[in-house]
């Protein structure tokens, strides 16, 4: 058990609150960014996808990069650093191309930080891992401060000042890290140079099962990510009201973060994915057949809890349970490209095309049957053991 001194939960919580904060102003308003640039929902869906693309190959490749070197916060600093320098350039690029470049290359930075942060972090807490959740709760909290504050911002200035928000946050997510030590000095790396030692982790059937249900979640979740407030703009709902929806849905994660611990420890993760999903197909059914709503559209975003909150704590806890600490840079690193990344880029791009064809329904109802999918992979597949730290 570790002190409470040794673990400086002020700064590690920081870097949740504006990394987080970051996201509540990007993800609910970059859409409605581009579509003051005249873009369609095809080209929207793929530029929104490309937040998403670095994150297959990025994550991978510093997390191969910090599990050799040892120097995770050294990357973390690093990355966050070149995200906003790059991030910078979006100031100049008004057409897609030029959009969709400067979208590449400060990704490709700032999708690396989060996993190796998430190690670092998991390593001060020790035996305390449950007490995850109420460290990583300030990154809701962040995002529902920015996501309000940025919707009714909006309402009263021009969508195209956004990128000056977006920028202020990810300096501060710089400055943050800058006051964040790695905790355990260099770590040794001569295990995880040895790529021999890792494919046989990979390979087994119920790793390859979660991360198929990671990739699902997240694909399901293109929809909502791309299209969730040009939707709502389009039924007329102000920006203002936009953002306090988006912000119900992550209160409810806070809600659940307070409490993830006793979850944790009354219900095995099996049980508490399995709810989830269904719970994922609930949202996405409601979102689909009742927008025009807004008390069935509440209960839809009260249970982002499930969708992303309650299968995000439960993943971070796989993760570390499937892969021994020399791994471990590696495997969140995959639960992050294989989710939000191929899934997050697969979703967004294929809800662009179903978004120009049919509209907001369709779109929705494929993320429910992706659901429906990976609650078929986890019955067959998902049967681990009590999460604890393997020791390998």
């Amino acid at each position: 058990m570790r002190s409470e001194a040794a673990i400086p939960r002020i700064r590690l919580s920081g870097f949740y609150l504006f990394y987080f904060a970051f996201l509540g102003a990007l993800v609910p308003y970059w859409s409605l960014y581009l579509q003051s640039f005249g873009f369609g929902p095809e080209l929207i869906g793929i530029l929104m996808g490309m937040l998403h693309a670095t994150r297959i190959i990025a994550p991978s490749l510093w997390g191969w990069l910090a599990d050799r070197s040892g120097h995770r916060m050294l990357i973390v600093r690093l990355g966050s650093l070149a995200a906003w320098i790059v991030f910078a350039l979006i100031f100049w690029a008004e057409q897609a191309l030029y959009i969709g470049l400067v979208t590449l290359a400060f990704s490709f930075f700032w999708n690396a930080i989060l996993p190796q942060f998430e190690v670092v972090t998991l390593r001060y807490l020790g035996e305390d891992k449950h007490d995850y959740s109420r460290i990583r709760v300030w990154g809701s909290i962040g995002f529902i401060a920015s996501v309000a504050g940025t919707g009714y911002l909006m309402d009263l200035v021009s969508i195209r000042m956004l990128p000056w928000i977006l920028l202020g946050l990810l300096m501060l997510i710089w400055l943050n890290t800058l006051i964040v030590r790695q905790g355990q000095g260099r770590e040794d790396g001569s295990e995880a140079a040895n790529g021999q030692a890792f494919m046989p982790l990979l390979k087994r059937p119920q790793v390859l099962a979660f991360f198929a249900v990671c990739f699902l979640i997240q694909f399901g979740h293109g929809p909502y990510y791309s299209f969730f407030s040009p939707m709502l703009e389009q039924l007329a709902y102000s920006r203002g009201v936009i953002g306090a929806l988006w912000s119900l849905g992550v209160l409810a994660e806070v809600v659940l973060f307070f409490y993830m611990r006793r979850v944790l420890l009354r219900w095995s993760l099996r049980t508490i994915i399995l709810v989830s999903l269904w719970l994922s197909v609930l949202r996405w059914v409601l979102t689909a057949l009742l927008p025009d709503y807004i008390l069935p559209l509440m209960l839809a975003q009260l249970l982002h809890a499930a969708s992303f909150g309650s299968l995000h704590i439960a993943g971070i806890a796989l993760v570390q349970h499937y892969f021994p600490p020399f791994a471990q840079g590696r495997g969140q690193a995959l639960f992050s490209s294989l989710g939000f990344g191929a899934g997050g880029l697969l979703g967004s791009v294929a809800a662009g095309w179903i978004w120009q064809q049919g509209g907001g329904m369709p779109a929705f109802l494929v993320s429910a049957l992706a659901c429906l999918v990976a609650i078929v992979l986890t019955s067959v597949w998902i049967y681990p053991e009590k999460v604890q730290q393997n020791s390998a």
